[in-house]
C-alpha cells in the first residue's frame, strides 16, 4: 500500500445544497431526481477535490435510503460506487478495508435528531429519538466516524448545513468542514447556488487530503442508549436478548467495539419499526 492514498466517501442527501423537503429525499417524492443529480454533483466535486489533493482511488457508498440515489453514469468515472441494500455496514460499507484508506469523507451530512438542522434526524426520523454513546449524544456523523475509527481510518471532511458541521467540528476537532447552506428550519435553508457549493466541496475535499487527524474512538467497552419516539417502539426492540430498559423508551446496550456496537443499533432500529 506504501505510495497509495485512497479515499472513502459516505454520502448522503439532507445536507446537500437546494435539498430541503421529503420531495428531495424520498423515492417518489416528485422533488428526488433533481436532488440525485444535485447530490451526484457534490460527490463528484468531492472525488476531484480528493484526486487534486493526491488521492490515487476513490470509493463512494451511496448511503441514503435505499442507497440507490447516486446515478452511475453521472458519477466520476475515477470512482467506485457501492451501491443497494441491506449492506452489512450500512453507511459505512466499504469502510471494512481500514489499511486501504488514507482518510474517510461525509458528503451531503446532516444534524442529528432534536438538533435544529435541515431535515435532521438519527438513521430513522420516525423511530429513533436519540442515540448516546458513552453518554455522548450523537448523530450519523459521529456514529459512522466511530465505525470508521474501528477500523482505523480518521474522518477528514464533512459537507453539509451549518449545524452538522458545527456538529462535527465540536466532535472532532480539526475537521475540514463545506457548510453550504445555513439551516432557518428543519425544512428551510439559504444555500448557495450549486456550483459554488461544487466549488467549495472540491476546495475543502482537497484541503482535506493534507488535514492531520487520529481515527475517532472512545473508551471500551461502548454503552449504547437508544431512545425512541415511543414506548411501543422501545418495546418491540426489546425482544432482542440482552438490552436494558434504561426508561419508558430507552434501551441500552454494552458493546466491545464500534463494529459490534453499529450493528446492534441497526437491529434495534429495524425492530422497533415492527410495530
Amino acid at each position: 500500500m506504501i505510495g497509495l492514498k485512497r479515499v472513502y466517501i459516505s454520502a448522503d442527501l439532507e445536507g446537500v445544497a437546494g435539498v430541503v423537503h421529503a420531495e428531495h429525499t424520498h423515492r417518489d417524492g416528485r422533488e428526488h431526481d433533481a436532488a440525485r443529480r444535485l447530490m451526484t454533483a457534490e460527490v463528484n466535486a468531492a472525488v476531484d477535490g480528493a484526486l487534486a489533493g493526491g488521492a490515487t482511488e476513490v470509493v463512494v457508498n451511496d448511503s441514503h435510503g435505499s442507497s440507490m440515489n447516486l446515478l452511475p453514469e453521472e458519477l466520476h468515472t475515477k470512482a467506485l460506487l457501492v451501491t443497494g441494500t441491506p449492506k452489512p455496514l450500512s453507511m459505512m460499507e466499504g469502510i471494512q478495508q481500514g489499511d486501504h484508506y488514507h482518510c474517510a469523507m461525509f458528503v451531503g451530512y446532516h444534524s442529528a435528531m432534536g438538533r435544529r438542522g435541515v431535515l435532521s434526524h438519527t438513521y430513522a426520523g420516525s423511530i429513533v429519538r436519540e442515540v448516546r454513546i458513552n453518554g455522548r449524544m450523537m448523530g450519523e456523523t459521529g456514529v459512522n466516524a466511530l465505525v470508521a475509527g474501528h477500523f482505523r481510518v480518521p474522518v477528514t471532511l464533512v459537507t453539509g448545513d451549518n449545524r452538522v458541521c458545527q456538529e462535527a467540528e465540536k466532535l472532532l476537532p480539526g475537521i475540514v468542514a463545506a457548510p453550504v447552506k445555513e439551516a432557518i428550519g428543519r425544512y428551510c435553508a439559504s444555500g448557495m447556488h450549486p456550483q459554488r457549493a461544487r466549488e467549495l466541496i472540491r476546495e475543502k475535499a482537497k484541503q482535506a487530503m493534507g488535514a492531520s487527524l487520529q481515527p475517532f474512538k472512545l473508551d471500551k467497552p461502548l454503552r449504547l442508549e437508544l431512545s425512541f419516539l415511543n414506548s411501543g417502539q422501545a418495546e418491540a426492540a426489546s425482544l432482542l436478548p440482552g438490552v436494558e430498559w434504561i426508561d419508558s423508551v430507552t434501551l441500552g446496550w454494552t458493546a466491545p467495539d464500534a463494529e459490534t456496537l453499529f450493528r446492534i443499533l441497526r437491529v434495534l432500529i429495524n425492530l422497533g419499526r415492527g410495530l
